[in-house]
């Protein structure tokens, strides 16, 4: 009797493991066998079609990304500032501590106590959540030109507070901070955000 045919490798879901061993312990943390196990797949393997521990980092951030940035369209797609802040700060809520989910974000988790010789991580990590940050401060600008930002409103501050506060609701969230908990800090800098509305005094 002849063997069956070899499962075919799915990259796809090969990374979507990948990057939750990655989510929940972190670059330094997630050991090959961790990864090799999660992935379906042999060292050799791993080596062959990523390189290296950091290149499979690397194409799992590629695939964490772009799903991000699918959500983030819909988050500043929304009709005004306030509602910018609000729909990316309570989904970040909702989502970081979705029980489907490791707790905390990726792009916050991964980078945690990296050792010498992972130096670009963190920098990766970083560059990353910058783009989440641009998309912010670009439709705050376009809100301030629309009159829906105060005159005297810094959409590159406005946006880098409420990323800032995103990133801070990873860390609680990864320390076990509860939806409520979140929710809480993300409506007092939805608030802040509101301050900056046009009219409000």
């Amino acid at each position: 009797m002849g063997m069956g045919r070899p499962r075919e490798f799915d990259a796809e879901t090969a990374l979507d493991q990948a990057m939750e061993v990655f989510w929940r312990h972190g670059y330094e943390g997630a050991t090959i066998a961790q990864l090799t196990e999660a992935m379906g797949i042999n060292p050799p393997s791993l080596y062959a079609c990523f390189g290296n521990k950091e290149g499979l980092l690397k194409a799992a951030l590629d695939r964490y990304t772009k799903l991000r940035n699918v959500w983030m369209d819909g988050v500043v797609s929304a009709p005004t500032a306030r509602e910018v802040a609000e729909r990316m700060l309570m989904g970040i809520a909702d989502k970081q501590t979705d029980p489907a989910n490791p707790p905390g974000c990726l792009l916050v988790q991964g980078g945690i106590a990296c050792d010498s010789g992972s130096e670009n991580v963190p920098f990766e990590l970083a560059a990353r959540r910058a783009q989440n940050e641009d998309q912010l401060r670009d439709r705050f600008v376009r809100a301030k030109a629309e009159g829906d930002l105060k005159s005297s409103s810094d959409p590159a501050a406005l946006a880098r507070y409420v990323s800032a506060v995103s990133v801070g609701m990873g860390v609680m969230a990864s320390s076990g901070a509860d939806r409520e908990a979140l929710r809480q800090v993300a409506s007092v800098a939805v608030q802040a955000v509101e301050a900056q509305s046009a009219g409000r005094t």
